[in-house]
């Protein structure tokens, strides 16, 4: 097995897709933190898998010296971005109070009028920044901590609920706290994720006291439903990651036909009147459906009868399937 060519394909793969969520319906997400985010990650996973500093240095190609004050300087910043426009526009605002949109545009003119103006637009779209009047004359002002507060609890609040549910159902040791951190947002923000999740019995407290942690009951979200898709876009990476993951740690490189971890990817050549196209195209709808229904039996007997907590054993399985169209555009097709 050619690990490196491996690696490589792999992170060329997730760049992808990195960028094409950082622009999703015209989202200019900051990415100048990536790149340290991805080291203390990998950094951290590396030596959790046993693996000794120096050799950890030596895989990054670094000095343990120089390994162990760049892991030191992260893991003490994990808060600190490097300063993007998007970050240096809202910083100009609310250092200012208030500044006509010809301002900015002189200040940053050699941004470009129409990247400081789309970094505008983002900032007041997410509430963070205010706009009175129009065109240069225009007056931006930065909203207030309780403002923007209410803003992101009102438009993404269902948002972070199923994103909320999804981390703690991958983290047995859930609380409050940790999800306010994986969030990113105020502890009283998570408290309200986490109450109105137990409330709908989504979440539920094990334990008493100050060593509570959360515990995620299922989740479905339905076809078409518009609340829920981030949740169901880490649920399926996570789910395929960790299947290779699982398939790597049993160092098994070859599939077998009895195997319970794994997976399987195959592409049909068809046309528009290929016989078969339609009973190709219609796979992921039928499968879906099938794995569906089981799920629900699933369900019902473990409602009749609780699995016993101590015996328990998940099964996670992942489908999905993308059309790539005649002219060369993907259609995506998810669960």
């Amino acid at each position: 097995m050619n690990t490196r060519l491996l690696i490589d394909a792999i992170v060329r793969q997730t760049t992808v897709l990195v960028a094409q969520l950082s622009t999703a319906a015209g989202i200019r997400a900051p990415l100048a933190h990536v790149a340290d985010e991805v080291f203390l990650s990998l950094a951290q996973e590396i030596e959790a898998q046993g693996v000794g500093r120096k050799v950890a240095a030596d895989m990054f190609g670094l000095a343990l010296r120089a390994y162990q004050k760049k892991v030191q300087r992260l893991s003490e910043s994990a808060t600190f971005r490097e300063r993007t426009l998007w970050e240096a526009v809202h910083d100009y605002v609310t250092e200012r109070g208030s500044v006509t949109r010809q301002r900015l545009l002189d200040r940053f003119e050699h941004d470009g009028e129409r990247e400081v103006v789309g970094v505008l637009t983002d900032l007041v779209g997410s509430g963070l920044v205010h706009v009175s009047g129009r065109g240069a004359s225009a007056v931006y002002g930065p909203t207030t901590v309780a403002e923007r507060r209410a803003l992101v609890e009102a438009e993404d609040f269902d948002s972070m609920t199923a994103v909320g549910w999804a981390l703690v159902r991958g983290d047995t040791g859930s609380t409050t706290a940790s999800l306010a951190a994986a969030l990113r947002v105020d502890e009283s923000v998570a408290r309200r994720v986490v109450e109105h999740l137990v409330r709908e019995g989504r979440l539920a407290w094990v334990g008493e006291g100050n060593g509570a942690t959360l515990a995620a009951a299922p989740l479905v979200i339905p076809v078409g439903a518009e609340m829920g898709w981030e949740a169901a876009v880490f649920d399926h990476f996570r789910t395929v990651a960790s299947a290779i993951a699982a398939k790597v740690r049993a160092g098994q490189t070859r599939s077998g036909k009895d195997d319970t971890s794994g997976g399987a990817s195959l592409s049909f050549v068809v046309s528009a009147t290929h016989p078969l196209r339609e009973r190709v195209r219609g796979l992921l709808a039928r499968v879906r459906d099938d794995v569906n229904a089981l799920w629900r039996e699933v369900e019902a007997h473990n409602e009749a009868n609780p699995v016993d907590e101590a015996d328990i054993e998940r099964v996670w399985f992942y489908l999905g399937q993308y059309i790539e169209s005649f002219a060369g555009v993907d259609e995506a097709e998810e669960k």
